[in-house]
């Protein structure tokens, strides 16, 4: 079944499926004991599990293997981040709004990004909000967020299908993902593109995950789309559309999609340095690591497929930590896992629900990072 009749799978049976497929992975998972215990902390932003897997979300810290605390009044939770001042600054959805809904009824849903303090009286809770009203509850989330060495908030506007960077509430800059894709008249009556993710490069580049597209896209402010990794080669190969029609064809029938074999249905890229990016392959149910070739097109290093014995069954976040080991976030085993570059488990924990993202603690997810051949 592929992921796209799962998830219609998912919303017909709701709750039911959910419980069935955290069971399972339950049974399946290796022993989540594993530990050196070097007293490893780690954030994790959970999708949560409910129908349409857009229920009991929550930020919380893994403390060794204990959960440190938890702040769950959001309907999802997703990328997360540290702040130096010890605050963590997590993309969300949430529905039930009566207010600021724009053209929508209430109540509405509302996406962006919040900033929960851990640390205050009466246990961690929301301090801020950044959110606007989208027209669907699924697939137009705000998967991530990034704060910028200029004050602003980059975020992945998958509703609009942009990157968008804010301050004080007000747009300050945009990238639209129309100025390189064939687009619909509106993107926001369909899952388009899906972006989910963007990484700051250095101050003027920032790479992002174009699920829908099988591609990453490096974005220059103020240039645009600078390089795609996984670039479509041309001819009739539209092997994106395995979801269904989402993508657009240009005038001679064509969409704009990556090689399956190389990305299928990506989450969550880290950049590890000029010529190499680390690249939770969601579909593909592996993590790769892609080098670029002297031709100048990307190939698969690395890949992992199995960790303590079982198959990944759809990762979404994979890091490449300070140490040289790899943090990965296995979604549909419901389990966070550490290996090092041979593939042995260090460090593995079992998540409660649907995990979307980790970041081990302090270092959260870097730029640049050991390569593996």
């Amino acid at each position: 079944m592929d992921r796209r009749a799962r998830g219609l799978a998912l919303v017909g049976l709701g709750v039911l499926v959910i419980v069935g497929t955290l069971a399972v992975g339950a049974v399946t998972a290796p022993d989540r004991s594993v530990t050196d215990g070097d007293g490893r902390q780690t954030l994790v932003g959970s999708q949560g599990g409910g129908t349409g897997w857009h229920d009991y979300g929550s930020v919380y810290l893994v403390d060794s293997d204990a959960t440190a605390w938890r702040e769950d009044s959001a309907d999802s939770y997703f990328d997360v981040t540290m702040l130096p001042n010890g605050s963590v600054m997590a993309g969300f959805m949430h529905s039930g709004y009566e207010e600021g809904c724009g053209p929508y009824e209430t109540p509405c849903t509302k996406t962006g990004f919040r900033i929960v303090d851990p640390d205050a009286d009466g246990g961690p809770r929301v301090v801020s909000e950044h959110a606007f009203p989208v027209r669907s509850e699924g697939n137009s989330e705000v998967h991530d967020v990034e704060r910028l060495s200029s004050g602003e908030y980059l975020m992945t506007d998958m509703d609009a299908e942009r990157l968008v960077a804010v301050r004080g509430g007000e747009v300050t800059w945009e990238w639209r993902a129309s100025e390189l894709y064939t687009a619909p008249e509106d993107p926001t009556r369909r899952d388009w593109l899906h972006i989910n993710d963007v990484d700051v490069i250095n101050e003027s580049h920032y790479l992002v995950s174009v699920r829908n597209a099988n591609q990453l896209v490096v974005v220059e402010r103020g240039a645009g789309a600078v390089e795609v990794i996984n670039a479509d080669r041309g001819g009739s190969d539209d092997s994106c559309l395995v979801r269904g029609e989402q993508l657009v064809p240009d005038a001679e029938g064509d969409v704009r999609c990556g090689d399956p074999d190389v990305l299928n249905h990506q989450h969550n890229p880290q950049w590890l340095g000029d010529g190499a990016v680390l690249v939770a392959d969601s579909d593909n149910d592996r993590v790769v690591e892609l080098h670029r070739t002297e031709s100048g097109e990307w190939e698969p290093a690395w890949t992992l497929e199995r960790a303590g014995g079982i198959q990944l069954d759809w990762p979404r976040d994979a890091d490449r930590l300070a140490n040289g080991n790899t943090l990965v976030t296995d979604t549909l085993n419901t389990r966070i896992f550490e290996i090092d570059r041979n593939g042995t488990v260090v460090w593995s924990t079992k998540t409660p629900r649907i995990p979307y993202e980790a970041e081990r603690l302090p270092e959260g997810e870097r730029v640049g990072g050991q390569r593996y051949s």
